[in-house]
């Protein structure tokens, strides 16, 4: 059995092999207005509240935002800000691409219980103030080096929010794959093994053995998480990327839409679709075109 550091060596290597975001931009600003809806197709936008308070409405859930957290839009998730009791934020904002982690999809962040902020404790916000300012400070020099150090201090600012989200184990256990997670990290393996493999078959029984976890296990931790079943947080992920398809493909019928997305009954996948989003799919298309061409 391998010792416990070199299990640590091997995950830093990983890292190093993988961990390489490309930095496109880091701002300092005041959101005193709210802006419209609106998505980025190719990077991910991360914001650090550093004072006031307000909302963030990313993927249709309205989150209440305060100094020092987190919030993660990556590419393709509607997001905006809203301001409250006439107040606006102070952000650092940073748009990054070209990067991967491990047990994630490339170039997706997913938080814990797959929510769209995070909550840090005060060490970690202190600790990421530092870095913003930091950060901030480069940006607005002529110093030798000012990109690379600017991706420095991008890889640093990830690094320690993963860290808040990671425990390591005092030694190392054999019942769990993911000895070195925590409870909603373990759902986060689970939430990443549904968006990789969301246009496929897959059964409670199927996630249980790539987890190398109980089917009874998984469903409980899984519910005791997000409040929900692994198999109806798939169905969730399952009709927004029909939403996709639907809103970008002019043509093509419900039952490719439907296989799409890994459903072989073109009957069940339109009743759930409008269980969900409270129209068919054909009227989610021609709704879409509408607001497209107004």
């Amino acid at each position: 059995m391998k010792d416990y550091r070199t299990v640590l060596e091997e995950k830093d290597l990983y890292w190093g092999m993988d961990f390489l975001p490309n930095l496109l931009f880091a701002v300092k600003g005041k959101l005193d207005y709210e802006d419209k809806l609106h998505k980025h197709d190719d990077f991910t936008e991360m914001s650090f509240i550093l004072s006031g308070h307000g909302k963030y409405v990313v993927n249709g859930i309205t989150y209440p935002v305060e100094q020092g957290d987190i919030i993660v839009c990556n590419a393709g998730e509607y997001h905006r800000n809203i301001i409250v009791d006439n107040d606006y934020t102070t952000e650092f904002i940073v748009g990054f691409s070209d990067y991967a982690f491990p047990t994630m999809p490339k170039n997706t962040i997913i938080l814990p219980l797959g929510r769209s902020i995070l909550k840090l404790k005060p060490s970690t916000k202190r600790e990421l103030n530092k870095i913003c300012y930091d950060m901030i400070s480069e940006s607005e020099s002529d110093n030798v080096g000012k990109f690379a150090m600017m991706r420095c201090y991008l890889m640093n600012f990830l690094m320690t929010i993963l860290r808040e989200m990671v425990v390591m184990p005092e030694k190392e256990t054999t019942s769990l794959q993911f000895e070195s997670y925590r409870k909603s990290y373990v759902v986060n393996q689970i939430i990443s093994f549904l968006h990789n493999n969301y246009d496929k078959k897959i059964s409670l029984d199927q996630i249980a053995h790539n987890m190398y976890l109980s089917p009874v296990y998984i469903s409980k931790l899984f519910k005791e998480e997000t409040g929900e079943s692994p198999i109806n947080h798939l169905i969730k992920i399952r009709i927004g990327k029909a939403c996709e398809l639907l809103e970008n493909m002019d043509s093509g019928n419900v039952r490719m839409i439907a296989e799409a997305v890994g459903y072989e009954d073109v009957y069940h996948f339109s009743k759930l679709f409008k269980k969900y989003m409270g129209v068919s799919p054909q009227t989610y298309r021609r709704n879409s075109f509408l607001e497209k061409n107004q």
